[in-house]
């Protein structure tokens, strides 16, 4: 890889400004869910163990370039100390004069958080004149922010051209991933690939075709596949005007060699509710009344079949209406099988997408695969294949 790590770089005595994402949730101004920064604690400590500077820039919410108040990051210093176990300094901006006399008060063994990038409208243009007044304040750049990577911002990309640049702890281990998943994996590599829509997913489909062995299609996206194919799918969620893209697809991943897995059997109801009557039937036999709500039992058992006989996995979407009872039962019973695998060493796990975290943790499978993405969006574009900024400037 192209890039370079904190363990290539001489921190001692260095400010380190350092790309986070800790765009956490907050109500009444307290954090509800502290998992992004609990994911950047690694990258601060590592920096202060070998005697540097921590700065953190990071944006929160979407401000517009105004200065508002609710969206001001001085509300999550208490929670980031606490994380830490160190004193946050804050200061009131995160270029200019304010911010130049903070980082110049920042002592030993302290972290300075400046305030939201966004509240400059420059952030979102790539402005390498707010890159440069950032740069000022430090010695050596470092990104650990691999969900805001896939945008080319003065935080995430000019700035890396301007310092010595290196990827942080939480971005290593994004990229370690990604690199053992998509770049050089071992095989077979399966992927699964859910979610509601086709035309959402067109890139991704494109780019794993042409990578994997298996693709293992459920969600609705299924559904628009099994109408490419023919078949009845009821009053079941599908895109009617995809089907010649989803048979196109088909048709090439044939040519590439990708098997593509459909479910053979599945779950219907004629409410979209929890609990709603159901029953299983043949994928082919679906009722004009009802709607295809889940993978069915044969249908799981050739996904876990495939998994037993795959190195790699790689997964972005569930395999059916998850959030509703019974109807996660595919997604939970596949999840469970590729965790026990992991947990075997006998497969390479790599999930992302916030359907995908979410219904991982709600099965209980996601602590035992290999890595867990919450990048939402920079995910998807690595596995459509898509350069990412923020990683290409690391590179440079």
């Amino acid at each position: 890889m192209g890039w370079k790590t904190l363990d290539d770089m001489d921190l001692q005595g260095k400010r380190v400004l350092v790309r986070v994402d800790i765009n956490v949730p907050v109500l009444e101004g307290a954090v509800t869910d502290d998992t992004r920064i609990q994911r950047i604690v690694p990258t601060v400590r590592d920096i202060l163990a070998a005697g540097g500077k921590p700065i953190l820039l990071a944006h929160f919410g979407r401000p517009g370039g105004e200065r508002r108040q609710n969206l001001s990051l001085k509300q999550l210093v208490p929670t980031l100390e606490a994380a830490f176990g160190t004193k946050v300094r804050f200061g009131e901006d995160c270029v200019g004069y304010e911010a130049e006399i903070a980082a110049a008060n920042q002592g030993d063994g302290e972290v300075l958080l400046l305030e939201n990038t966004r509240f400059h409208a420059e952030e979102t243009q790539n402005s390498m004149t707010l890159a440069e007044g950032m740069a000022k304040m430090g010695d050596i750049y470092c990104n650990d922010a691999f969900s805001a990577a896939h945008r080319a911002h003065s935080s995430t990309e000019a700035l890396a051209r301007l310092l010595p640049s290196c990827a942080g702890r939480l971005m290593q281990a994004e990229l370690s991933a990604l690199e053992a998943a998509l770049g050089n994996p071992q095989r077979p590599v399966t992927a699964v690939v859910g979610g509601a829509k086709v035309s959402t997913k067109l890139d991704l489909l494109g780019n794993l075709i042409e990578k994997v062995d298996n693709l293992i299609i459920g969600g609705g996206m299924a559904n628009t596949f099994l109408l490419a194919k023919g078949l009845d799918v009821g009053k079941s969620l599908a895109e009617h005007a995809m089907t010649d893209t989803a048979a196109e697809i088909m048709a090439k991943a044939d040519e590439a060699g990708c098997r593509i897995v459909l479910p053979s059997d599945v779950v219907v109801a004629e409410k979209f509710e929890a609990h709603a009557p159901h029953k299983v039937v043949p994928a082919n036999q679906c009722p004009a009344e009802s709607m295809i709500l889940d993978a069915g039992p044969d249908s799981v058992a050739a996904i876990c079949n495939i998994f037993e006989q795959s190195k790699t996995l790689i997964w972005n979407g569930p395999l059916g209406a998850f959030e509703l009872e019974p109807f996660d039962a595919a997604t939970n019973a596949a999840a469970l099988k590729a965790a026990e695998l992991t947990r075997a060493g006998k497969l390479v796990s790599v999930a992302g997408g916030g359907d995908t975290v979410a219904a991982l943790n709600a099965s209980g499978a996601a602590q035992d695969f290999t890595y867990i993405s919450t990048a939402g969006g920079a995910f998807l574009e690595w596995m459509e294949g898509k350069t990412l900024p923020g990683v290409a400037a690391l590179a440079q």
